[in-house]
């Protein structure tokens, strides 16, 4: 049985002209201990996606099941439950609250469940130790850099021991190295038996992935099976060997951009006869100098 599975879900936003689309009729079925990436350019509904399995939208057409369980017709506090047990979620930006330490903020969603302080404060430190902060614990936010930020944020969602983690561009503002270093800690929690959902732009962070998913216009348009380790060929194809433009191309290019601009129609012929007048006049007022 599928830990994650949608059935022709779609997503709709707004009403009449102002109708988009974000998720159309997608079907998508994710294994226990999958690592997924989920890549497409921006607006093909990767994080619209995200959303839907994590249970803070609903899909507007479609099932949504999550460990068999029908999920998208839960009431708003049984969606809320089943999140704080069942979901993990990394952002961009890290979402962490700044007047709070790295222990407190990685403790928090602990205190939703009705855990004791001390309790609460054990387990963080625990899950700190895991993704190498212990001896951060006790920093605010602004004393971290972007990738131990990650990495707290990593430990906050992983403190409720979800067994789905969701990663939404989680290095998309980190440095090559703090990349490497936040994936090594994805891909640890990985062996150790969880779900990895992962939304990138970066074909080199599919080397850590089992499966890829390509996203296009809300639709998933591909699915390759990978091992860890390579590149995805996918991926590899759409961002290294992109057929390059001819020079007839690119002069159409630039004959339907000055059509497009009014009172800007500009040919060759009327350059060069402007070019040519000036040289004239270089040329006389040369020849009357040696005069």
């Amino acid at each position: 049985m599928a830990l994650i599975e949608l059935d022709e879900v779609s997503k709709v936003y707004g009403f009449g002209d102002a109708t988009t689309l974000a998720l159309d009729e997608v079907a998508l079925s994710v294994g226990k201990g999958e690592f997924v990436a989920v890549m497409g350019p921006s607006g093909s509904g990767k994080s619209t996606l995200m959303n839907v399995i994590g249970l803070l939208d609903k899909p507007t057409h479609g099932n949504y099941k999550l460990g068999g369980q029908p999920a998208a017709q839960l009431k708003p506090n049984e969606q809320a439950k089943l999140r704080r047990d069942k979901i993990g979620f990394v952002f961009q930006f890290y979402n962490l609250l700044p007047n709070l330490s790295v222990l407190e903020n990685v403790s928090l969603p602990l205190a939703y469940k009705g855990m004791t302080p001390v309790r609460r404060a054990k387990r963080a430190s625990d899950i700190l130790e895991l993704v190498g902060m212990r001896d951060r614990e006790y920093f605010f936010p602004t004393q971290l850099s972007g990738g131990q930020a990650q990495r707290a944020a990593i430990a906050r969602a992983l403190v409720n021991k979800p067994s789905i983690l969701i990663a939404d561009e989680p290095t998309g503002n980190l440095d090559s190295h703090d990349s490497k270093v936040v994936m090594e800690v994805l891909a640890e929690i990985h062996r150790q038996g969880n779900t990895i959902l992962m939304v990138t732009h970066n074909p080199e962070l599919t080397r850590f992935a089992n499966r890829v998913i390509y996203m296009y216009d809300g639709m998933i348009v591909g699915d390759e099976r990978t091992a860890i380790g390579q590149m995805a060929r996918g991926a590899r194809r759409t961002y290294f060997n992109r057929r390059r433009r001819t020079d007839e191309e690119i002069a159409a290019g630039v004959s339907a951009l000055l059509k497009d601009v009014p009172g800007k129609e500009v040919t060759a012929k009327a350059k060069r006869r402007k070019s040519t007048g000036r040289k004239r006049g270089l040329r006389a007022k040369a020849t009357r100098g040696r005069r």
